[in-house]
């Protein structure tokens, strides 16, 4: 999908259907013939827009002729086939040339929303390189967000773990590990395109620029702190819940072995007592209640010596 984006003289955000120059240019999974159209007008090598679609594309930053060249990776939401909620990264990639800004993604997201309905301060699509840098913040505080839902999610399941049988958790558990190695990795390689942007000018920047891609640094730095940290206390607990999983279920075996232990002697009594042969006292009247009584005191003392011994 092709969108094209234009703040007026009042600067409000408008969309208009013409690429003209102080342009923000908008394309998710495009078809061929959005991004022929884009490359014509915005004067961009089609193998550059094309790079920002192949989702194993890695982060980096280009400068050719005048024109710089951003891929960086951006977290998403993903649902798995029981409607559980994972998380993973694609590029993102953010093309500015001297007329405009060109943002191309595999997917729409929520981050583009927030430039899209006009809620970043001080967002001006004719302000190219802090348009650039605003969105790398935003791109740096969803996934702090998101380390923080998965942060949640972790709590949420240890909750529940604690009394389960079932590998449920742990796979659970298994998917948002998963999700942090994608946002560490992801994370690293955006700090490299950000050290980059700051060591080598490759954006002409003011001082308040330069104090918003600080900002933006101290948010990727962070949330690569939190996600190795998550992701080591993931791991530990993955590990120690895999152990209390088999031990819960150690405990039931354990119980019903011994429940069945206290019932086979009075099933072995009465197996005796039931044999087609002369016993003690058949005669007697009541004799029925001898059985019951023997069956009753074997299976109380092997229940009382259980329960010493807790068994159960």
């Amino acid at each position: 999908m092709l969108e094209i984006f234009k703040s007026t003289e009042t600067r409000v955000l408008e969309k208009v259907d013409v690429i003209s120059k102080g342009c923000w240019v908008n394309m998710f999974a495009p078809t061929a013939d959005e991004i022929y159209k884009v490359s014509n007008a915005a004067q961009v090598d089609v193998d550059i827009i094309k790079d920002a679609l192949d989702d194993e594309e890695r982060p980096r930053i280009e400068r050719d002729d005048g024109r710089v060249y951003i891929i960086v990776d951006f977290p998403y939401i993903v649902h798995d086939e029981s409607g559980m909620a994972a998380y993973e990264t694609i590029p993102i990639g953010i093309i500015l040339t001297n007329d405009n800004i060109i943002t191309v993604s595999l997917k729409d997201s929520p981050i583009i929303d927030e430039f899209r309905k006009n809620r970043v301060k001080e967002f001006f699509t004719f302000k190219k390189t802090r348009f650039a840098l605003q969105l790398l913040f935003v791109i740096s505080s969803y996934y702090l967000r998101y380390l923080k839902q998965i942060n949640k999610k972790t709590n949420e399941i240890e909750k529940v773990v604690h009394q389960s049988l079932k590998n449920k958790e742990l796979y659970a558990f298994l998917a948002l590990e998963k999700s942090l190695v994608y946002f560490t990795t992801s994370l690293k390689s955006n700090k490299v395109v950000l050290d980059k942007i700051l060591r080598f000018n490759y954006l002409k920047m003011y001082e308040e620029d330069k104090d918003l891609l600080e900002d933006v640094i101290i948010e990727k730095t962070q949330a690569i702190e939190m996600a190795e940290t998550y992701h080591t206390i993931l791991t530990g607990m993955m590990n120690a819940f895999a152990s209390i999983i088999s031990n819960n279920l150690n405990i039931v075996m354990k119980f019903l072995t011994s429940i069945t232990i206290i019932l086979a002697l009075p099933t072995m009594v009465a197996s005796f007592y039931g044999m087609n042969v002369d016993i003690p006292f058949q005669h007697v009247a009541y004799s029925y209640v001898i059985p019951l009584v023997i069956a009753g005191f074997f299976a109380f003392l092997t229940a009382f010596i259980f329960w010493k011994k807790k068994y159960f």
